[in-house]
């Protein structure tokens, strides 16, 4: 019988630490996120989220370890926490990282008679290489970028690009971000950047581009020889259609359309946010 895990919290603003939470939480068994609706999350904190419910719900449901969202409880007046209702886990996981919150949601837990663990931060350092995902015999699609301050937009376009075969995301190296955006660039080191993209349920393989320059995924994409390279608007570059020409891949360029309900996002607009 599987283990049914949950975890509670606001998740606004989702990052690696995070991710990585959720990733060792579905380790223990099939992963419940309560996810705190935006009232809950202006109450213990005194300002209202950076993101709305709707964003951080898509953002959650990306991943691969997230097997579902409760449906949000009223929020409880006073200091008390959100629960979820109607459902009662096997094992309630807690992030260790902020101790007055994993001390606030383990005294919730026990009032409920539930099985609690919590995880520490030291548990969680490093980023894993993404497992990949068996390729299903349809068309390869690659696609690159920075992916520096993940966003909905990113999830938006994997989603969009998967509809098009086997997704590979090639992940710049910090070395290429600098040299093409400046100093200052990447604020996420490239393995932390790889692992947040390979752990978007769409994705099939994320690596680290190896080349330099727009192609600095050149050498990966000789050697994974994909059907289809596509790009957004803004990552459409000459060099990158001239070189699907002469090698018969087909070049696609999306628009950057949000998903329907959310905003649209921007990396640069949100660096710092």
């Amino acid at each position: 019988m599987t283990t049914k895990v949950l975890v509670s919290g606001g998740f606004d603003d989702l990052r690696a630490h995070q991710v990585r939470f959720l990733h060792a939480a579905a380790d223990l068994g099939e992963l419940h996120v309560h996810l705190w609706p935006d009232e809950a999350i202006a109450q213990r904190t005194g300002q209202p989220p950076k993101f709305p419910y709707a964003e951080r719900h898509y953002l959650l449901n990306s991943l691969r370890y997230v097997s579902r969202i409760l449906a949000p409880a009223p929020t409880p007046k006073g200091d008390g926490l959100p629960g979820p209702t109607d459902f009662k886990p096997d094992l309630w996981v807690i992030d260790g990282a902020d101790p007055d919150l994993a001390a606030s949601i383990k005294a919730q837990c026990q009032s409920h008679c539930q099985a609690c663990c919590t995880v520490a931060p030291g548990d969680l350092a490093g980023f894993p290489e993404p497992i990949p995902q068996p390729f299903s015999g349809r068309k390869k699609v690659l696609v690159t970028g920075c992916y520096d301050w993940f966003h909905s937009g990113h999830v938006r376009f994997f989603e969009e690009v998967s509809q098009l075969g086997d997704l590979i995301a090639v992940v710049g190296n910090d070395a290429n971000v600098r040299l093409l955006k400046g100093e200052g660039h990447p604020l996420f080191a490239q393995d932390e950047r790889r692992y947040l993209v390979g752990a978007i349920r769409f994705v099939h393989l994320a690596l680290v581009a190896t080349g330099k320059g727009w192609l600095d995924a050149e050498p990966e994409i000789r050697r994974l020889q994909p059907d289809i390279y596509a790009v957004n608007e803004d990552g459409d570059k000459p060099e990158k259609s001239s070189y699907c020409a002469q090698h018969g891949i087909e070049y696609r360029v999306l628009k950057r359309t949000p998903k329907e309900g959310l905003p649209k996002r921007q990396s640069t607009a949100l660096r710092g946010f």
